[in-house]
């Protein structure tokens, strides 16, 4: 189990700049207001405009579930951006995924880089991690940089790739299934000139020291690359600081091993995000009794019918992800949950499939309240 503390990052309203600089933070004020609550229609990344990140828009004493992107991947779609979360607890800033476009999103969703302590990443496809990188690598240094060490922890090692009957290359065989630290390490390492030069030419600091990533151990429970995957199990501590305490559990996600759950358990409420899954029962162990459960939904009828898609990759998307008609019944239900919300939607675009049809199959089965995730979306907890 790993603990950290991160110190408070300066904010509060600035009054050396007169009243033409608090016109200006007024008017802030309200961009901030006018964000979509739940239930509301999200703008689009053309349309939102950058909120300010010295805006004190999270405060000590809440804990709100933000959704920075809500679209599956890694095709991109009309109306959504890929996949990523956040957690803010008395302030403090806990990413879930980083998919594509979540650079951008990271901001317009009102979030501070000072204020960032922790990402967690579910597993290592790259609708997850498109943008994991991209957000320390333009943020270490420059104008509002990151000002103390985030801590990232995600999948270690897979240990072997999918069997198959046919004969495939291997992309650098003497490492073909990396893990996150290995994924970190080697990207510090392709942009090193740019970081020299930075440190050198600009007098950032050095990234590496605020970069610290985290494998995550799986537990001896006998699960593997090769099945079990997700096998039945405990969740288990990843860390727990001052605010959270986040715990983890294996769900199966074919052919990704591993791929985990997370629960975020904080002094306000408890939030749980399936991350990429199948129903699986670990998710509803892990989920159980939650204010809030933040889950994956494909609409299969929908894809099933989508041109241009490989019997492999239906397939796999019959084996890999959770039937929007079964989520509220066999896992919201069974857990006991009070809100479900749908987030990684398949297919993202919102003129293939409105909310209100996601809100009616998802909840089927289920005596809670479903909420259909927007990009930019914010819900108390």
């Amino acid at each position: 189990m790993n603990r950290h503390t991160q110190p408070e990052p300066p904010h509060g309203n600035d009054r050396r700049h007169g009243p033409a600089r608090r016109r200006l933070l007024r008017t802030a004020v309200g961009a901030v207001a006018a964000l979509p609550l739940v239930g509301a229609a999200a703008a689009s990344p053309a349309q939102a405009a950058p909120l300010p990140t010295r805006t004190p828009m999270f405060r000590k004493g809440t804990t709100e579930l933000v959704l920075i992107g809500t679209a599956a991947g890694p095709v991109p779609m009309h109306g959504r951006t890929g996949i990523a979360s956040a957690l803010v607890v008395n302030g403090r800033v806990y990413v879930i995924d980083l998919g594509h476009g979540a650079f951008d999103q990271f901001e317009r969703a009102g979030l501070n880089i000072r204020n960032l302590d922790a990402i967690f990443i579910t597993h290592l496809h790259s609708d997850h991690i498109a943008d994991l990188y991209t957000l320390p690598f333009l943020r270490f240094g420059g104008i509002n940089p990151m000002t103390h060490p985030v801590h990232i922890y995600g999948p270690g090692r897979a240990g072997a790739l999918p069997e198959t009957d046919e004969r495939h290359p291997v992309i650098h065989p003497e490492n073909p299934t990396p893990g996150l630290t290995d994924l970190i390490r080697g990207q510090i390492a392709a942009t090193a000139y740019d970081l020299n030069l930075r440190m050198r030419d600009e007098g950032w600091p050095d990234i590496r020291g605020l970069v610290r990533p985290h494998d995550i151990a799986v537990p001896p429970v006998g699960a593997g690359p090769h099945g079990p995957m997700a096998p039945p199990m405990r969740p288990f501590t990843v860390m727990s600081d001052d605010n959270v305490k986040v715990s983890a559990i294996l769900v199966q996600h074919p052919p990704v091993f591993p791929s985990f759950a997370f629960r975020f358990d904080t002094e306000h409420g408890s939030v749980v995000f399936s991350g990429d899954t199948t129903i699986t029962p670990n998710t509803v162990t892990l989920a159980r009794g939650a204010d809030i459960l933040v889950h994956e939904v494909i609409d299969l009828q929908i894809v099933k019918a989508a041109p241009g898609l490989t019997p492999d990759q239906i397939e796999h998307h019959m084996n890999s992800h959770s039937d929007v008609t079964r989520v509220g019944r066999e896992v919201a239900q069974k857990a006991g949950v009070e809100r479900l919300v749908l987030s990684h939607l398949a297919p993202g675009d919102k003129r293939l499939v409105p909310d209100a049809v996601w809100k009616l199959k998802a909840s089927k089965g289920y005596d809670g309240r479903v909420i259909v995730g927007n990009d930019g979306m914010r819900i108390r907890v």
